[in-house]
């Protein structure tokens, strides 16, 4: 890919550069840490749009949860702390561990991680959301190391998947006119072509649009690079799969559709950054901590959060969102609001993820793309934050942070 990008001012080629020398280094070190490796999901809500029938075939696509006696898959929100020693080296953990086995994700936590969960909830606020956020109380909702549970193929697809992607862009998005069907690219398109026309699609829609389908992408390229090449007695390589991913972007393959989704990768790359140079007065104050208990460790991953803001206001070819919702007052409104209903609903449709793995990082990046619109349509709130006490007009959970974070670092 070479050239500008449509509806901002930059070119591919400096957003490689950017982000290869200064900003890629940096998030992935920022990943690493505590406060950003572990996110609490409700992996077993139900989906809110059609009969669950669609979880996933493969053996180990899905989670066991282990049963309450046998100390539990992360952790209750505002429970006390009751894990002793003995219970956490006990022979009944090893059988909860299933860390090495396709798809399943890896719950298994430190003691201490444990308790600096429950300090964590304390500093969490809840606002008004792009997303359709996990109650974090629920007793089904637990903490996942993201270190252990790498966003890569399950063996998750077929209708099932397909049925997911194709709601979110047929019931959920502002469309191009002329889309012919079926949205899915693999399947046969009977001599119909993906060609797109914008006429009468403002800018907003066509953002919109724009996004879920870099964030489309975005999840398929992880696929691609991450997939399972062969499982021989329970050992399975995973690596690059240069055939899957022609099929998925190749010009030629795709009749020219493929490097169209990978334009809208870099937009959404692109769109996550002003997110992030924009919120970067939030945690410029001392009142706001990364915290974990660990003094030290948060002074570094602050430290090094507001580096990567310094890197990411460097970057002279921001996407101007100023643009956006600039027409009369209540058209704007309007317009907002139904940008992020239809995002919210995005959200909820992850729920219908029939494979947790898959689901997990589904809705960690929507929750994070959610979390960066929040941000962009909250200027005038960051603006005027108090330095020395917390802020009624805009707040960020903590899982919002690490959704936001390790999104952008996907």
């Amino acid at each position: 890919l070479t050239g500008v990008l449509d509806d901002c001012l930059c070119d591919i080629e400096s957003i490689d550069d950017f982000n290869t020398f200064k900003i890629f280094p940096k998030i992935q070190k920022l990943q690493e840490r505590d406060y950003f490796r572990y996110y609490k999901v409700n992996l077993k809500r139900p989906c809110p749009f059609w009969a669950d029938d669609g979880h996933c075939s493969i053996k180990d696509c899905h989670v066991e949860p282990c049963p309450e006696s046998k100390i539990p898959v992360g952790i209750k929100a505002g429970s006390s702390n009751k894990y002793s020693k003995a219970a956490n080296n006990s022979k009944e953990l090893e059988d909860c561990e299933q860390a090495n086995k396709l798809g399943a994700v890896n719950s298994t936590l430190s003691n201490q991680s444990k308790e600096a969960f429950i300090d964590w909830a304390r500093y969490d606020d809840s606002q008004d959301h792009f997303c359709e956020l996990d109650d974090e109380r629920s007793p089904d909702a637990q903490y996942v190391d993201l270190l252990l549970n790498p966003e890569r193929y399950t063996g998750y697809k077929g209708p099932s998947a397909w049925r997911v992607w194709n709601s979110i862009y047929e019931e959920n998005c502002f469309k191009p006119r002329s889309v012919y069907r079926p949205l899915n690219p693999l399947a046969p398109s009977r001599g119909l072509f993906l060609f797109f026309s914008w006429t009468g699609l403002c800018l907003e829609k066509r953002v919109f649009y724009k996004l879920i389908s870099g964030l489309h992408a975005s999840i398929n390229l992880h696929l691609c690079a991450n997939y399972l090449l062969e499982e021989t007695w329970g050992k399975p390589r995973w690596g690059p799969n240069v055939k899957e991913f022609t099929r998925r972007f190749d010009p030629i393959e795709t009749k020219g559709e493929g490097p169209r989704r990978l334009k809208n990768l870099y937009f959404l790359y692109l769109i996550e950054l002003r997110a992030l140079s924009k919120v970067a007065p939030y945690f410029e104050r001392s009142v706001v901590d990364l915290y974990t208990g660990n003094g030290h460790e948060d002074a570094e991953s602050k430290a090094l959060l507001l580096d990567i803001f310094r890197d990411t206001k460097s970057f002279h070819m921001h996407f101007d969102e100023k643009s956006m919702f600039a027409g009369d007052k209540k058209g704007a409104k309007s317009l907002k609001e139904e940008f992020r209903l239809h995002f919210k609903n995005i959200s909820r449709i992850m729920d219908c993820v029939g494979c947790d793995k898959c689901r997990l990082w589904g809705k960690l990046q929507t929750q994070g793309l959610g979390t960066a619109l929040k941000i962009l349509f909250s200027e005038k709130e960051i603006q005027s934050l108090p330095e020395n006490s917390p802020s009624k007009g805009f707040q960020l959970t903590r899982q919002e942070i690490v959704a936001l974070v390790n999104a952008f670092g996907r």
